[in-house]
C-alpha cells in the first residue's frame, strides 16, 4: 500500500479522531493533570520530575506539546490534539528509527495498550529486525506484581507476545499504566549481565520507567496522560507522540506506514 502524504495522514487523523477533536473529554484531561500535580503514582508512569509542576504549567505545556485547549476556564466538553504536532512527532520517531537501523541498535518494544498499539509496534519491530537490529525479548518473563488501581483480578504477569512486552492477568492482556514491568525487565537484564536496549519504543509506564532509567525512549501518549510530555520537556524521553491511543490496530495503519516510509524501513 502506498504510504500517505503528510496532508493525507493529517486528514486521516482528524477523520478518525486519533487527533483533532478527540473522544478523551476535557474534564478527564483536567482531572488527570491535577492528579499528576498531586504526585499520584498512577499518573506519573514511574517518572520523577526536576521541576515541581503546577496545574497551570502542566496545562500550558500540554497546549504546546499536545494541542489541548489552553484556556483554564474551559472545563467541560470536547478537547483537542493538534494533528500537526502528532505528525511532527511521528517524523521525529521515523528519523530516530532510521538511525537505529543504521547503527543496528538493540531495540525493545512494550505497550500498556496491547489491544491497540501492539500491532503498530510489531510492524516497526519486524522492519528493524530485518535491518539487523537485535530485539530484546523475554527478560522478566513471568514476573508478577499486584495492583489496586485497576479492575480485578489484581495480579499482573509480564509476558512477551510477538516479541513485545505486555502484562496480562494470567489469561487476558490488560491495559496498564504501571512502571513495574519495565523496571523488572531492566533489572533482569542487569542481573543476567545482558546489555540494556539502546532504544525503547513504548507507552504508559513502560515508557516512563525506561526514560526514568536513562534509556533513550520514544513514547506515545493520549492527551489525558501528561507524564510523558513532561518527561520529554525535561529531557527524559526523546519524543512523545500525542494521539488518542484507544483505537483499533487498523486505524493506526496510515500512521504506521508513514513512519516506515520516512524512516526508509518499508
Amino acid at each position: 500500500m502506498t504510504p500517505p502524504t503528510r496532508a493525507e495522514l493529517i486528514s486521516h487523523l482528524v477523520r478518525t479522531g486519533i487527533a483533532g477533536h478527540v473522544d478523551t473529554s476535557r474534564q478527564n484531561n483536567l482531572r488527570h493533570y491535577r492528579r499528576l500535580v498531586q504526585k499520584d503514582p498512577y499518573h506519573q508512569f514511574g517518572l520523577t520530575f526536576s521541576h515541581d509542576w503546577t496545574f497551570s504549567e502542566v496545562l500550558a505545556l500540554m497546549n504546546k506539546r499536545c494541542g489541548v485547549v489552553g484556556d483554564e476556564e474551559y472545563v467541560w466538553g470536547i478537547d483537542t490534539i493538534d494533528p500537526d504536532l502528532t505528525v511532527d512527532a511521528l517524523e521525529a520517531v521515523a528519523d530516530r528509527l532510521a538511525l537505529a537501523a543504521e547503527r543496528r541498535e538493540r531495540i525493545l518494544f512494550a505497550t500498556g495498550h496491547p489491544n491497540k498499539l501492539q500491532g503498530t509496534y510489531r510492524v516497526w519491530k519486524d522492519a528493524l529486525s530485518a535491518r539487523g537490529c537485535p530485539v530484546v525479548t523475554a527478560a522478566a518473563r513471568g514476573y508478577t506484581y499486584e495492583v489496586t488501581t485497576e479492575r480485578p483480578p489484581n495480579r499482573r504477569f509480564v509476558v512477551w507476545r510477538d516479541e513485545i512486552a505486555i502484562v496480562t492477568d494470567g489469561h487476558l492482556a490488560r491495559h496498564s499504566h504501571h512502571p513495574f514491568a519495565m523496571r523488572a525487565i531492566l533489572g533482569d537484564l542487569s542481573d543476567r549481565g545482558e546489555p540494556w536496549p539502546q532504544l525503547v519504543i513504548a507507552d504508559h509506564g513502560f515508557a516512563g520507567a525506561a526514560g526514568e532509567a536513562g534509556v533513550p525512549t520514544l513514547g506515545f501518549a493520549d492527551c489525558n496522560d501528561p507524564a510523558l510530555f513532561l518527561a520529554e520537556h525535561e529531557g527524559k524521553l526523546l519524543v512523545t507522540v500525542p494521539l488518542d491511543d484507544g483505537y483499533l490496530t487498523e486505524d493506526y495503519a496510515p500512521l504506521r506506514d508513514y513512519v516506515l516510509s520516512r524512516s526508509g524501513l518499508s
